[in-house]
């Protein structure tokens, strides 16, 4: 609790503004989006019936319907993923503060079509907006954790990569609560609350030129130290921050006299081989961990545990609730305990409740009283996910590459990503139809092959500088007899890679 403390004094005042302007127009567009876009369901297939009928004369078929708003809603990761991969280049050429203004112009852009699409009978345009959307959370999703994590100290360097895990929750939480009927998600104000993430990108896009580029930018790409020096004045105070300099400097003598290298090539690159090992296992396994299912089967068990239908949306808003607050928590304790622990104990305690759930799921019809230990487990699953892989995958994504790495190792990220979420949209459905509350056992299996993974595998990288992991992974990448190689040894090991 003391970091979260200790970064609210004043001598870190800029940081904290800093990361509440890059979390408003980063992460935050990317949960409300996720969430948001299911209230307004019904409305929006009415909305489509209508115009059609005014068209042409003649009403759709509900299947026609169904497939139309079914685009609607998966038009948005076809964006983000397209999104992701220009990032990388774009990010590396412009820079990362000039992309993310770019990317809120895009944002405002795809708010004016949401807003004005149900004046203008055109649900083409909700089409176009949703793309819009997804290609802005496809270059903010990039920019947010590789900004937010070159920007704070190293002692502070978990709790501010935590932020962008809280930052989407905190998205998820807004997109539930002004998506209910009293606020915006009624018939008359649903292009509203559509539009209404335009707000966030207005916000970032007005504040953001008031804030320096990254330290590690400055020295490294733009070989400016002066410039540095005053964008660490600016966001860590004034005191003696030679020491954090001095690791900006190794990360700088490594890059010389290196060469590019495309996105291929770095896969191939024996040098990140066990990096990018961990960078797909826990980004799939947090796609793959099971929170999706949880909030598929909440309202069921909502259901089955007698709540009131109209209370049912204000019960899921307190699971989105309880997500934020324990995505909160993480970020005050992920430098006490470390990126590992909370990461293969969150996904053992997570195991736990699945098989848990499963166990009372299958057993509520016969026992009244099951559902109810069925509410209070996902409640705690969804805590467990908060604390553990939700804010620590990004920490760990950030920290185990270096600069100069990071644009292409999170266009790999935003693939996984992207194309999970997709092929997880798909066939989720048709998992839950086959097995019931035995889906379950598929998402406890990754978890705790994930956990023994992580367990064994992964270095712990609290405290410690990018060449100091760098030299805990080349244990793993060159084996025992190259323990003793740094960084500095590899001709190839810090190479700049932008393109694909």
């Amino acid at each position: 609790m003391e970091h979260f403390i200790f970064v609210l004094q004043v001598q870190f005042q800029g940081l904290l503004q800093m990361i509440l302007v890059l979390g408003i127009g980063g992460s935050f567009p990317y949960g409300f989006h996720i969430s948001v876009i299911n209230y307004p369901s019904v409305h929006i297939r009415k909305f489509i019936n209508e115009t059609w009928i005014d068209r042409y004369g003649s009403p759709l078929h509900p299947e026609t319907i169904m497939l139309l708003w079914s685009f609607i809603v998966s038009v948005y990761g076809i964006g983000g993923f397209l999104g992701s991969l220009c990032c990388g280049y774009l990010t590396t050429k412009y820079r990362k503060k000039k992309c993310q203004m770019f990317t809120n112009l895009i944002m405002l852009v795809a708010a004016l079509f949401m807003a004005l699409s149900k004046t203008a009978k055109s649900f083409e345009m909700i089409l176009v907006g949703r793309f819009l959307y997804g290609i802005g959370s496809g270059f903010s999703l990039n920019i947010h954790p590789q900004y937010v994590g070159e920007i704070s100290p190293k002692k502070l360097r978990g709790f501010t990569n935590s932020t962008v895990a809280v930052f989407l929750t905190l998205g998820k939480l807004t997109g539930q609560v002004v998506g209910l009927r009293e606020i915006l998600g009624s018939e008359a104000l649903w292009p509203w609350l559509l539009a209404s993430s335009g707000l966030s990108a207005l916000v970032q896009l007005v504040t953001l030129p008031f804030f320096p580029d990254s330290p590690s930018y400055l020295l490294i790409q733009k070989g400016n130290e002066e410039a540095c020096r005053k964008a660490i004045r600016k966001l860590w105070g004034e005191g003696d921050h030679q020491a954090e300099i001095d690791d900006i400097m190794k990360e700088k003598g490594a890059m010389a006299s290196t060469k590019t290298l495309r996105v291929l090539e770095v896969i191939k690159e024996r040098s990140l081989r066990w990096q990018l090992y961990i960078l797909m296992t826990v980004m799939t396994t947090l796609q793959l961990c099971g929170i999706n299912a949880i909030y598929f089967y909440s309202f069921e068990v909502f259901h089955t545990a007698k709540f009131e239908e109209y209370l049912i949306p204000y019960v899921s808003l307190g699971v989105g609730l309880c997500e934020c607050l324990s995505s909160i928590l993480c970020s005050t304790l992920i430098d006490r305990f470390g990126r590992k622990v909370l990461l293969w104990g969150g996904y053992l305690l997570m195991c736990s409740v699945l098989a848990l759930l499963t166990m009372t799921l299958s057993l509520q019809h016969r026992f009244f009283w099951m559902h109810y230990f069925s509410v209070i487990l996902i409640f705690l699953f969804v805590v467990f996910y908060g604390i553990g892989p939700s804010g620590a995958t990004i920490s760990v994504m950030v920290e185990i590459f270096s600069q100069s790495y990071r644009p292409s190792a999170f266009l790999i990220v935003g693939c996984i990503n992207w194309m999970g979420l997709f092929v997880l949209g798909m066939i989720f459905p048709v998992i839950v139809d086959k097995l019931g509350p035995f889906c379950f056992l598929i998402f406890l299996g990754i978890l705790a092959l994930s956990a023994i993974f992580i367990y064994l595998y992964l270095p712990e990288t609290k405290g410690k500088s990018i060449m100091e992991i760098k030299a805990e992974f080349n244990k793993l990448n060159f084996g025992k007899k190259e323990t003793s190689v740094t960084e500095n040894n590899f001709p190839k090991e810090e190479l700049s890679c932008t393109k694909l």
